[in-house]
């Protein structure tokens, strides 16, 4: 069923951190099951100890819950670097240990054709009756209908910032990301945002927003 029909758990960036991303989905089902269509925001990888953990929980996951993957400006680069001649710049944006996390023991590195083709299937956006999905973001003032038509727009979906600090937006309906680290969900007009930096040391929670109670579920960081 999609989600235009039900309600969603929205799930902001992992970057890595598997055993949180474990320990809070154990929650989520544990309270809602499978009654729920669960919209993950992008940056599965980077920074964090175990991207291929994480992968490996979110196709397990996917098996039995109805499942929305976003692409995120890491998985981007992920898809861009490998293998390429932009492995340099994946590194510098934390590419390094995502790479780690996949070396097997001869130090080789061999991505699974299962998790590239996950990393493929992410969609930029994901939009339902009543929200909009994205990881990064939509200039504010565009609609979401002009930014989905235009396609030179499209990078903002994965990098975009500056909308939280607008004090307006022309958006038709609530636009849900992550990709900015804050200490606390970001609610405003048309806006809620849910990456709480779960992978850095100041701020270390993986958030999750339930739609439409807006009711937050947090996850402190316990990978490291």
């Amino acid at each position: 069923m999609s989600s235009e029909h039900q309600d969603v758990i929205a799930i902001g960036d992992i970057h890595g951190c598997s055993k949180t991303l474990q320990a809070l989905l154990n929650r989520l089902d544990e309270g809602y099951g499978t009654t729920r269509t669960y919209v993950f925001l992008g940056d599965y990888v980077d920074r964090g100890p175990d991207s291929k953990g994480v992968v490996d929980i979110l196709i397990e996951f996917s098996n039995s819950h109805n499942c929305v993957f976003l692409r995120g400006n890491h998985d981007a680069m992920l898809l861009m670097a490998y293998p390429s001649k932009h492995m340099l710049d994946w590194f510098d944006n934390g590419g390094d240990a995502t790479m780690e996390s996949y070396q097997k023991g001869d130090s080789s590195l061999e991505i699974p054709q299962n998790h590239l083709r996950f990393f493929t299937n992410t969609k930029l956006y994901h939009d339902a009756s009543r929200w909009f999905f994205v990881h990064g973001g939509i200039p504010p003032n565009i609609t979401i209908k002009e930014a989905v038509a235009t396609r030179r727009l499209w990078n903002s979906f994965l990098w975009r910032r500056d909308h939280i600090e607008a004090e307006d937006n022309v958006w038709e309906k609530t636009v849900v990301f992550g990709h900015t680290p804050v200490r606390s969900p970001i609610t405003g007009k048309n806006m809620v945002g849910i990456d709480t930096g779960c992978v850095y040391e100041h701020l270390g929670k993986l958030t999750a927003v339930l739609l439409p109670e807006m009711d937050f579920v947090q996850q402190t960081r316990i990978d490291f």
